[in-house]
This record gives C-alpha cells, structure tokens and sequence, in this order.
C-alpha cells in the first residue's frame, strides 16, 4: 500500500470536539468578566459626553452621512421604527449564541476558532469602553436624532441617571455590529453553500438598525470593523477541507472514494 492509498491520518480533517461543560463555564465566565468590566467604565458622564462632540465632528469633517438619513427612514412608520427597536434589543445575543452552539455541534474546528476571535474582539472593545467613554448619537443633542427606543419601544435601557444593569457609554466600537459581522464572517467560511455570502445581511441590517435608532455612530461600526480584522489577520481559520466545510462527514473524503473505486477495479 502506497501512501495515496492509506487512510487519512484520525483528526487530520477534524478537531475534537471541545468538551461541553468546560465551554460552557468558559463562554459564561467571558461573558461575566464583560459585563463587570463595563460596569467599571461607569461613572464618567461628563468625558463620555466630550467624546461624543468629538465623534460627531470627525464625522462630519470626513463627510460621512448623517445618521439621521438613517433615522428618517425608520420614522416613516411606527410598525417599521418599532420592528428595528426590537430587533436591537432580542438578536443580538441569541444570534451569537445560535451561531456558537451550531458549529460547536457541526463544525468544531471552526467553533474553536471563531469563540477565540470573538474573545478577542470583545476584550479590546472592552478596553476601548474604558479608555473612551462615549454617549450614542440618542443622547447627543446635536445630531438631531430621537431616541427611537424610549419613543416607540422596545427599549433595554432605562434611565442613564439610575440604569446600574448596563453601561449606556460604551458606544465604541459597537460589539452589536462586531459580533453580527463576525457570525457572517463564521458561517461564509465555514460552509460551502452558494448562498453563504447571504449571511452579510446580517452585519448590514444590524448596522441599518444601530444607527438608525441612534444607538451608535457610524465610526462605532467602523472601529468594530477595524479590531475584527486585526483579530482574524492574527487567529487564522482551520485549513478549509472536505470534512470542517461540511462534505463528506461520516464517510470517505473524495480523495479516499477515488482510491478506493482504483482498488476494486484492479481485483
């Protein structure tokens, strides 16, 4: 036997699948030491408001288009302006969540990959909420822009004032759009369907609702764009083969059927 003709090597076209209950407290823990981490960026409300004049002067400098030509659109229509509220406040997480749990299950080697560039997304977006404090655009008097949320609902924010479960200045970069841009990133690698690249509708539509609701600037998603890539420039996908991009899973790879069909026709 040749070395065309001998089975691929156990795990050189898969991971194993990491174990569940060490994912799981690992994804909680990360999530937890966020949540804390935000709470320690509160409390600087008067920096986080100069910042935002800042923001919007830079974008109006550099001659991006208002958010508010976003906003208008939305406004149109309570059903539409009420839809996109929703749709900040209920997808954000489950959808990240969704995407873990489905190529924890189908994809592992992608999984492993893909929970490290999220970890480190979020900890520079993390460092960055508390080295820049930063008011959205909802806040600001001077965009012009209307807090769709508290107008229309639904809102998960209360008052700044008294809200302790969130910090309402950690504006940029917006891990909405970073963790959406992320789950297209993931799933287009991971999979082979022609229809793969649909899932930038994802990214898009949640910066169409991010900003139209003036929860965050433009230059939010934009910083968020910046530090995925850095993240994805250094933690590479796995090598993209018949069994992690989804074919041939519980069989031969292509490779094998074709040495295998050779052998059979010589007997």
């Amino acid at each position: 036997m040749n070395a065309r003709t001998e089975p691929a090597p156990a795990g050189s076209d898969a991971i194993a699948r990491p174990p569940l209950v060490r994912e799981l407290l690992l994804v909680a823990g990360l999530f937890l030491v966020y949540k804390f981490g935000r709470q320690l960026a509160t409390g600087h409300t008067g920096e986080a408001f100069r910042n935002a004049h800042r923001v919007w002067d830079v974008e109006r400098a550099v001659h991006l288009p208002g958010e508010g030509v976003v906003q208008s659109l939305l406004l149109h229509g309570d059903g539409l302006v009420h839809l996109a509220n929703t749709y900040y406040a209920t997808v954000h997480f489950p959808a990240t969540a969704a995407f873990l749990v489905w190529l924890y299950l189908r994809r592992p080697a992608h999984y492993v990959w893909a929970r490290r560039v999220l970890a480190a997304v979020t900890a520079a977006a993390l460092v960055g909420h508390l080295l820049f404090p930063l008011a959205p655009p909802r806040m600001l008097a001077a965009t012009g822009l209307v807090d769709t949320a508290r107008l229309y609902g639904p809102s998960v924010y209360g008052d700044p004032a008294t809200d302790t479960l969130s910090n309402q200045f950690a504006a940029m970069p917006s891990l909405h759009f970073g963790w959406a841009l992320m789950v297209a990133v993931g799933l287009i690698v991971a999979t082979r369907s022609r229809l793969r690249w649909l899932w930038l509708l994802h990214p898009l539509l949640t910066l169409l609702v991010i900003v139209g609701t003036a929860n965050h600037y433009w230059l939010d998603a934009t910083v968020a764009t910046a530090l995925l890539g850095l993240a994805l420039a250094v933690i590479h996908p796995p090598h993209r083969t018949a069994t992690t991009a989804g074919r041939a899973q519980g069989g031969l790879v292509p490779a094998q059927r074709d040495e295998q069909r050779l052998v059979g026709a010589g007997r």
